[in-house]
């Protein structure tokens, strides 16, 4: 059963409540605030309360906002759910204010990582069947906080010199050091014209186009390419590797997308968007 206006309501605005202080970096309690909104909504279970967080994760990254991590995008959620969380992100500068200030904030790369632990399995392209909504109210609210991640170049550069040393790890951690030697940082040495970052190799010298997408927020965050890094996952496929690095600021992890772009993303054909679903 769909869930009430006055439902939706309440669990969008607890669920900014809690995007909020994430992105401040303050700390706060899901379940303390799961607890509290089950006695509100006590038609509801928590196992539906913890879906419907899911959902809104997804509406949220459909307005351009980040989600709250541990939250994971579940994309297929009703109409009210994003109209309701349109109405209530107008006007919350404290939401804005946080949210700009992640995007922007610059990024240095972590001194100590066990590269062991980074490597992730990269999210399912899923097929979307969300109710359709006025693309009107889209146009009207939504943000642009993942793109101005996207260009935030301290970020970037970061990203890129983690992918760097973890090539070098990787490929000594084969017992090929000679090729280690060889890994170079393509964007500072030649410019970044070529639609890749990295120059790395597979354990049999193939070169390894890696084109890295860095984000501070979660695995499903989607990520914005370029016509000539699209152009290239297809020329290059079977050299091309896309690196999406997520939750950068607090333990990096990795993911690969390799080959064509289009078996893995839902590219937006307008902005070059990737996403799951």
């Amino acid at each position: 059963m769909d869930w009430s206006r006055v439902e939706v309501e309440a669990i969008v605005a607890d669920y900014l409540q809690m995007l909020t202080l994430e992105l401040a970096g303050q700390t706060y309690s899901k379940t303390k605030h799961r607890l509290e909104l089950s006695q509100k909504l006590q038609d509801r279970s928590e196992p539906s309360i913890e879906f419907k967080h899911c959902n809104i994760s997804a509406a949220m990254i459909d307005l351009g906002f980040p989600y709250i991590r541990g939250y994971k995008p579940r994309s297929n959620y009703q109409a009210l759910l994003v109209i309701v969380a349109a109405e209530q992100v107008r006007g919350k500068t404290t939401l804005d204010n946080a949210a700009l200030a992640a995007v922007q904030q610059p990024a240095v790369m972590p001194t100590m990582t066990d590269f062991t632990k980074v490597k992730s399995e990269a999210p399912q392209k899923q097929h979307r069947a969300t109710e359709s909504v006025n693309p009107l109210l889209f146009k009207a609210v939504k943000r642009d906080y993942l793109e101005r991640e996207a260009q935030n170049q301290s970020l970037g550069l970061a990203g890129e010199e983690f992918i760097v040393q973890f090539e070098h790890w990787r490929l000594i951690a084969m017992g090929q050091q000679r090729l280690a030697d060889k890994v170079d940082h393509v964007s500072q040495s030649k410019g970044d014209g070529l639609g890749y970052d990295v120059l790395s190799f597979d354990a049999d010298g193939k070169e390894r186009f890696i084109e890295v997408k860095t984000t501070t927020f979660g695995r499903e965050t989607p990520f914005f390419v370029s016509r000539g890094e699209l152009a290239l996952s297809h020329g290059a496929k079977e050299q091309f590797h896309l690196y999406r690095l997520f939750e950068f600021r607090k333990a990096p992890r990795v993911f690969d997308l390799p080959g064509s772009l289009d078996l893995h993303c839902v590219l937006d054909p307008v902005t070059y968007r990737a996403s799951f679903g």
